[in-house]
């Protein structure tokens, strides 16, 4: 099969290799996947860039997300599932071989039912940014009538974040950095979109929410924010913080503030989350995609061959919205 990989980390243009490598097939419990689209995350490239880890295979498949059309099933998984259309999460996590190839092959829990009415580009941009999302908001109860900050409303997991609390019933505000950005978290569905480098979106906030602040605040980027995270969060409020700039990034905490607000830091790293935890969230996705309400922005697909240049659109943020790959 034809795939794109990697034998030693490093620049994009440097490691990244298309060729063809032996067509995987299915073990018990596990799938065999015929890949239509994979979707690149910021941790795929921190791993083709050492950034936390050296190289754990020789050779690597890159691309956790993706999706395609299930074409073999291996021992202890029903034949029913083949020829299913499906969404992956974590094809590569723990493995060699991700989505940036024609096949691919994944736990049978991994590979989770696409409905009819999205499309496989909808489906590669799931996986990551939207389990994410969904544990960044959902892990401390229902939103329905909550009132919930997004930083980064534009971005990939923003995206995801706005699109999964408007479904549940929440109130959302975001934080965007400029024109362009608050267009797009407008057409994703926040009922309040701010400036982020105007300096008063907490008191912002507070004035729209009759100084009760926020319930629930999910935040890319945590040591920035956190003054204003505590100045616009209500009592017995969760900060959930899905980023870090550096493998070796710290923060320090005022406690007693943050013990006046009875608050509650939640730090979301999805691949350690458990898989019975992600399987529940994978329903609820599903959930909001059966409404159609789940319609996250594509900034950019590009084929196979052409991975490089995504990966460093990525890697530089030179577009907004989720970058695919078309196998």
């Amino acid at each position: 099969m034809k795939a794109a990989y990697y034998d030693t980390q490093g620049n994009a243009y440097d490691v990244l290799k298309i060729g063809e490598v032996s067509k995987p097939s299915p073990g018990p419990n596990e799938v065999l996947v015929r890949i239509y689209v994979s979707g690149i995350n910021p941790s795929d490239i921190k791993a083709r860039t050492a950034f936390s880890a050296s190289m754990p295979y020789a050779r690597i498949i890159p691309h956790q997300d993706g999706a395609g059309v299930i074409e073999a099933v291996g021992e202890n998984v029903s034949s029913e599932r083949l020829n299913e259309r499906v969404w992956l999460y974590e094809a590569q996590y723990g493995r060699a071989s991700g989505t940036a190839a024609e096949f691919v092959v994944v736990p049978t829990s991994q590979a989770v039912r696409l409905p009819d009415n999205v499309s496989f580009e909808t489906g590669a941009s799931l996986g990551i940014p939207a389990l994410t999302a969904h544990r960044c908001l959902f892990s401390d109860g229902d939103l329905k009538d909550r009132r919930v900050l997004i930083h980064g409303g534009a971005g990939v997991v923003g995206t995801a974040a706005i699109l999964l609390a408007k479904w549940a019933g929440a109130w959302v505000v975001t934080t965007v950095r400029n024109a362009q950005q608050a267009a797009i978290a407008k057409i994703n569905g926040a009922d309040l979109v701010l400036d982020h480098t105007a300096g008063d979106v907490a008191n912002i906030i507070m004035a729209n929410t009759d100084n009760q602040g926020v319930h629930h605040i999910v935040d890319v980027a945590l040591k920035e924010n956190l003054d204003i995270n505590l100045a616009c969060l209500s009592q017995g409020g969760v900060i959930s913080s899905y980023a870090t700039s550096s493998a070796t990034e710290t923060i320090s905490v005022p406690l007693l503030k943050a013990m006046m607000h009875g608050c509650v830091l939640r730090f979301v790293y999805i691949y350690k989350v458990p898989m019975d935890v992600k399987k529940a969230s994978a329903e609820d996705i599903n959930s909001c995609l059966e409404t159609g309400s789940y319609a996250p922005l594509i900034g950019l697909n590009l084929p196979l061959e052409k991975i490089a240049d995504a990966h460093y659109t990525v890697e530089h943020a030179k577009v907004i919205g989720k970058v695919l790959i078309h196998i």
